[in-house]
């Protein structure tokens, strides 16, 4: 579904991107790991057409994305951001329907409102959230929103950005089973940016390890612990020593 093929993108001196290339199976779900500031969020700007990369190609559902309509193109993405980032003058469900009460997407008033019932429900929120304001919600709950807001459109595809961060062991654990059972029921392409190996292990197929620009290592989650690979050694055993520097 997604293919990126030597990727290169650098601000000024700052190389980010230095050739990634990675391949995102149809209907499987890829969790890409690496520390802070390894390049992990503008590959997926990159991806979106939010940041232009330098050089190399990405083709989603074998289209070039630079080359494509792009109301079209961003019609077959959901995004769960970190945060949530739900708009706080908007009720839960016009938060919920927001790319359904406007642009292509657009739909009746009330048939969006009803759609955003039915996609709280499917993340375990009741109709009585509804006319909420995300200020009067706990961080699982409007992470919750957020997810219902990311799957609203039906879409291909679902990036999910850090989608556990800020929220306690329980609630990960909750947010993590909805988001396998959602992209499994919904058949979708996921992607996600976490730093959360609890995370990993619950909703990945496949994991992907981006260190200094490129992916050091691919392969089946279930091939995570036993793999010889240091970058991945180090990082899912967070040990100081390796050929990932900490900085001191």
């Amino acid at each position: 579904m997604i293919d990126i093929t030597d990727l290169h993108k650098s601000f000024g001196t700052k190389r980010v991107l230095r050739g990634v290339t990675l391949n995102i199976p149809r209907g499987e779900s890829m969790v890409i790991i690496g520390g802070s500031g390894t390049g992990k969020s503008v590959l997926l700007k990159c991806i979106l057409g939010l940041v232009k990369p330098d050089s190399g190609t990405i083709k989603v559902d074998g289209k070039d994305v630079t080359k494509v309509d792009r109301d079209a193109f961003l019609a077959d993405f959901g995004m769960l951001f970190q945060g949530a980032a739900l708009f706080d003058s908007m009720s839960v469900w016009q938060n919920v329907a927001f790319r359904l009460l406007r642009g292509s997407l657009k739909r009746p008033k009330d048939e969006a409102r009803a759609i955003a019932v039915d996609k709280l429900r499917r993340v375990g929120l009741g109709p009585e959230v509804a006319d909420l304001f995300p200020a009067e919600l706990s961080g699982g709950m409007q992470k919750r929103v957020g997810l219902a807001r990311a799957i609203a459109a039906d879409p291909r595809i679902i990036f999910f950005d850090e989608p556990t961060t800020g929220l306690d062991p329980i609630m990960s654990g909750v947010i993590n089973d909805l988001i396998k059972e959602i992209v499994v029921e919904m058949g979708a392409t996921a992607m996600t940016i976490t730093h959360d190996m609890s995370s990993v292990r619950a909703i990945a197929d496949k994991v992907a390890m981006l260190h200094d620009g490129t992916i050091k290592w691919t392969g089946d989650v279930a091939d995570l612990d036993t793999t010889s690979d240091p970058y991945v050694k180090q990082f899912i055993h967070g040990a100081a020593e390796g050929p990932i520097a900490a900085i001191r």
